[in-house]
């Protein structure tokens, strides 16, 4: 997930040097890699993702790449199809939203199997502009729960089960529709959609801008 609301908006360069580079692993260092983002029209954002367990291969270093991925383009969610893998992987950082949401002080997680088991329907809908890294340039109003119950993993590979709610409730909604091939641009009424749809015909032809390394549908 890449954008938020105009009061939310932050960037990462403020980072140290060694939080961006580095990443403790089994007493040693290594060195993140910024991967292109997928862009809409590649496939693999249209396939479910599947669950995977502690030997999936080099998955330490797969989180920290996706961190470092996510730090580069500025933005707040990464899912891993996003990146060309089907698995069911996101990452989230809001501690680049802590001036103005300070709950969110140090929040930068990754949540492994993530499922959304219940959407808390008498809770309030709160509709608010998303875009997504995936789909440059566009930015629509979604409305969603802002509350969810959620189960995942975290890197260590420990259990959770929660209740989730607020601004945390709606990017991990954007990150984990992609694991079950789902885009926010799915969520617009049927005008809205009709109106992206040059837009959208502009991706597929590789005809965008952005700052962050990306893999376009026809290169």
């Amino acid at each position: 997930m890449r954008s938020v609301p105009p009061s939310f908006c932050a960037t990462t360069s403020s980072r140290k040097e060694s939080d961006i580079y580095n990443n403790h692993l089994n007493n040693h260092f290594i060195e993140a890699v910024i991967l292109p983002i997928y862009i809409y029209g590649q496939p693999v954002l249209r396939n479910e993702s599947l669950d995977i367990d502690a030997n999936y291969p080099d998955l330490k270093e797969l989180i920290a790449n996706m961190f470092e991925t996510l730090t580069a383009s500025e933005g707040v969610g990464l899912a891993a199809p996003q990146i060309g893998k089907n698995i069911r992987l996101a990452v989230i950082d809001l501690d680049v939203l802590s001036d103005d949401l300070p709950e969110y002080k140090d929040f930068r997680k990754a949540f492994i199997n993530p499922h959304i088991i219940e959407y808390d329907e008498n809770s309030e809908k709160k509709t608010m502009e998303e875009g997504c890294l995936s789909l440059p340039g566009i930015h629509e109003n979604v409305t969603r729960p802002t509350r969810i119950h959620v189960k995942y993993m975290d890197e260590d590979f420990n259990a959770h089960d929660e209740w989730v709610e607020g601004y945390l409730a709606r990017v991990m909604q954007h990150e984990f529709d992609h694991l079950d091939a789902t885009m926010f641009i799915d969520r617009l009424s049927p005008l809205r959609k009709q109106l992206i749809k040059s837009k959208l015909k502009a991706l597929l032809q590789g005809r965008y801008r952005c700052s962050y390394r990306t893999k376009p549908v026809r290169k």
